[in-house]
């Protein structure tokens, strides 16, 4: 047999007859680590997956398995995870409608890590080029290096990929392409073009070069063949113009794009997904009519509904150095808080939102700010007190609306929000104060005038003012602070339990033999702070601590 005839029947046999190998997940063969080469794959007679059916029956595996598909979204279990199931249940292209920081974007990626199954890829091809999806006999025209024969404009390879394929044939190298690979972000601003979206042919080329129009090799790829077998993420979708909407439009409902007089076609194979803030959303004409029909499944998305699951996020996607670092349970109540009380403020602008990033951003500068004030130049525990709080202005991400957005207005509502939170928290670590305790505090603030408290203050090292040192002149504050310190050991522990369901890193929150007194420090303060908001109130804060009243 010859060797052309040896290649048909391969190509034939591949493209008719049914696989001889079992799937790990879907569309992937169990040993599809050792396939290499397009002779390989040609003789497991490999059969290619859609992204929608990848995605729909990975699902399904994982929701029979009882794995979590969406590891790392918090607080969406009770309406958007549900809706998103359906739609992919339903191959719908998807857009989420929801305020800024609301872990839109993070949702689709996640989507795109889990849910899409590696793909065998011609090696180095820009577009993700699957060699199987070439018609049959065009395959086999490459493979034995003969012209093919095109009769319309459709590509279905790059000029690239069909190059590797006649040069190499059946030792072709295959690439395994995982999903992550195959997603593409693209954040929709006034200056992306049409030609950033879809590609381009080049007219100069074909004139000049005597390139024919229907070769692949006057097209050059955009950002939809970039993420060919794969997700298309487009953020702020009505931010794009009417015409690139349309556009776009063009290529999800017929796999068409026309530059000029020169038509293009290809199928992007691609699961679009888009997203959206509610006020553009709504706003007549942002989203041209057809193209927001053709985005079948529209599900909107919300901010953490509890102090618990913004914690959560917060710990989950804080970016610090966690060598000797530890995060009171406190801490976090206050942060969350604070962001909270933002979403809820009547100056606020809630249609712009306040972002998750906000806690997350201010998180991290109270680690900066612990290390900066005490652990950089002292060998303890970078542990946040609730005297670093107001370092967090920097990270101030709301807009104002009922009164001139300004940064000193902006500021000047943030630190009301940090006195609110800072009670409401502080309050809770104060249990069962009797009016005789009350008194004895009062004795002991008027013997020893004032609890300093400052931020370089040091727990409990060599200096002689120090928390504990100056605890031990308290005796009823000590036995508060006591009180206080096994009640939030309590939750912390609580709380890295409820963290192990989420499979994140714990050990900033997780308690150690070797915290002392930085810890005794910042529950000092949290306790002092609760005096202070007591009805009527134990203590004054002044610039160098607390004093009675």
């Amino acid at each position: 047999m010859s060797e052309e005839n040896t290649i048909s029947e391969l190509v034939y046999r591949c493209y008719t007859g049914q696989p001889k190998y079992d799937e790990i997940e879907p569309g992937v063969p169990k040993n599809y680590k050792q396939i290499n080469t397009l002779g390989q794959l040609l003789e497991i007679n490999y059969k290619e997956i859609n992204v929608s059916e990848q995605m729909l029956r990975n699902l399904i595996v994982k929701r029979k398995r009882k794995e979590n598909p969406y590891h790392g979204i918090i607080g969406f279990d009770e309406n958007v995870i549900p809706a998103t199931d359906r739609a992919i249940l339903a191959s719908h292209d998807i857009i989420y409608i929801g305020e800024v920081g609301q872990a839109k974007t993070k949702l689709v990626e996640t989507i795109a890590k889990n849910l899409l199954s590696p793909i065998p890829t011609i090696h180095g091809t820009l577009t993700h080029d699957i060699p199987i999806t070439v018609p049959k006999e065009e395959l086999i025209a490459m493979l034995i290096d003969q012209e093919t024969e095109r009769t319309s404009p459709e590509f279905h390879i790059s000029k690239e990929g069909e190059n590797i394929i006649r040069n190499n044939r059946l030792d072709t190298k295959i690439e395994w392409i995982e999903g992550m690979q195959r997603y593409k972000y693209v954040l929709a601003t006034p200056d992306i073009s049409i030609k950033d979206l879809v590609g381009q042919i080049d007219a100069i080329k074909i004139a000049k070069k005597g390139v024919e129009m229907y070769d692949i090799e006057s097209y050059s790829p955009g950002q939809l063949l970039q993420a060919r077998h794969g997700i298309l993420c487009i953020d702020e979708l009505p931010v794009l113009d009417p015409r690139k909407q349309v556009a776009l439009l063009s290529v999800l409902q017929e796999g068409k794009f026309t530059t000029g007089a020169y038509p293009v076609i290809f199928k992007p194979l691609v699961k679009i997904i888009a997203t959206a803030n509610p006020i553009d959303y709504t706003h007549s004409g942002k989203i041209i009519e057809p193209l927001f029909d053709r985005l079948r499944s529209h599900i909107e998305t919300h901010y953490p509904s509890t102090f618990e699951q913004e914690m959560i996020i917060m710990i989950q996607e804080i970016k610090i150095n966690r060598e000797k670092i530890f995060l009171p349970i406190f801490m976090l109540k206050i942060v969350a808080r604070i962001v909270h009380l933002a979403r809820e403020h009547p100056d606020v602008n809630q249609d712009k939102g306040v972002s998750v990033r906000m806690s997350i951003h201010s998180l991290e500068l109270l680690v900066g700010e612990a290390i900066r004030t005490r652990a950089l130049y002292h060998d303890v525990f970078a542990i946040p007190r609730p005297c670093d709080i107001y370092s967090i202005q920097q990270a101030t991400k709301f807009e104002l609306s009922e009164i001139e957005d300004t940064r000193e207005n902006r500021v000047n509502i943030l630190n009301a929000l940090i006195e609110e939170s800072l009670k409401q928290t502080a309050l809770e670590y104060i249990t069962d104060l009797n009016q005789d305790q009350k008194e004895k505090l009062k004795e002991e603030f008027v013997a020893n005038k004032t609890f300093d408290v400052a931020q370089n203050l040091l727990g409990d090292k060599e200096d002689s003012i120090n928390y504990v040192n100056r605890l031990n002149k308290f005796p009823t504050l000590k036995h508060l602070v006591d009180q206080a310190t096994e009640i939030v050991k309590k939750e912390q522990n609580a709380f890295v339990e409820e963290m192990k369901k989420y499979n994140v890193r714990m050990d900033v929150i997780s308690l150690s033999d070797n915290l002392n007194g930085e810890f005794i420090a910042s529950v000092t303060e949290i306790v002092l702070e609760g005096l202070r908001w007591l009805k009527p109130a134990v203590v004054y804060k002044k610039e160098k601590g607390y004093v009675t009243t």
